[in-house]
């Protein structure tokens, strides 16, 4: 899905992502899934350049969910870092990312300049 990076894309990426996993009867894991993208496409529209991709492929044993842009490839990795005050409202997003999803990571993109970075989340028995 192809969204401009603007102000609304997160909550595009959000409806999105929380759609497919309702439709794929993955209710369950739309909160931190939800949370994780949203997180990942506002990184895009404060610190790259471009539209936002997002993919989402559900697999039997896991959801993996992936936000492409076109910022420098992997020469500028999205980085962790930390909220410079308690009341700070930046800085604690990939933290959220990497302790939220079972597995996450960064790929350049195959041609051209961009990178997508990519979260996975492990399809457990609801029950």
């Amino acid at each position: 899905m192809f969204t401009p990076s603007t102000p609304t894309a997160p909550k595009i990426c959000r409806d999105f992502v929380r759609s497919v996993l309702a439709a794929s009867g993955l209710e369950h894991l739309a909160e931190v899934a939800v949370l994780c993208t949203s997180e990942l496409v506002t990184n895009v529209h404060q610190h790259a350049k471009g539209d936002v991709l997002l993919v989402a492929a559900v697999e039997p044993a896991h959801v993996r969910i992936e936000v492409r842009d076109d910022g420098p490839g992997l020469a500028e990795l999205p980085a962790t870092r930390r909220a410079a005050e308690s009341g700070d409202t930046n800085g604690r997003g990939l933290f959220l990312v990497y302790a939220m999803a079972d597995l996450c990571g960064v790929t350049a993109a195959a041609v051209g300049g961009g990178k997508g970075v990519w979260f996975q989340l492990n399809v457990a028995n609801p029950g």
